[in-house]
């Protein structure tokens, strides 16, 4: 099922024909602390890469959630955002709901994600924080954007 009903007035898609991707590459670009800068092509290629989940009022898209996944040992949730004149609505919780029951996502042995702010909403879906942290490594390239 692509399209559930949420909150009366408010309904979460995995259609990608659904995403309004200026309205996504705005947010992530202007009002994330994660994305600051990243370019529109990078928004694009991100979303043609990943299960993406739209929250609308109407034909408005008004929150977003995106996963990188293989469908079968791991998923990375990233871009989690609800538009701040919806937030206070639930919508966020809603958008948790139908990401971590999606059925591509079941039976995972890894589901990761990067928060600063949030893991009040996140802890209520099972995410704690990496028990090893040692066994993670990475390589971040926090200017990424601003060169691009």
């Amino acid at each position: 099922m692509q399209t559930e009903q949420c909150l009366s007035d408010y309904e979460i898609s995995t259609d990608p024909r659904r995403l309004d991707v200026a309205v996504i590459h705005k947010f992530l670009a202007e009002d994330s602390y994660w994305s600051r800068g990243i370019p529109r092509s990078t928004v694009e290629c991100a979303i043609e890469n990943s299960l993406c989940f739209g929250v609308y009022q109407g034909a408005a898209q008004v929150g977003f959630a995106r996963v990188v996944t293989d469908r079968s040992t791991f998923a990375l949730l990233a871009d989690v955002f609800i538009l701040e004149a919806h937030r206070g609505k639930g919508l966020s919780k809603a958008l948790m709901h139908r990401v971590v029951e999606h059925e591509d996502l079941q039976g995972l042995r890894r589901f990761l994600l990067l928060t600063s702010d949030a893991h009040g909403l996140y802890s209520q879906f099972g995410f704690k924080e990496i028990g090893s942290p040692a066994r993670f490594m990475e390589v971040l390239r926090l200017d990424v954007y601003r060169s691009a």
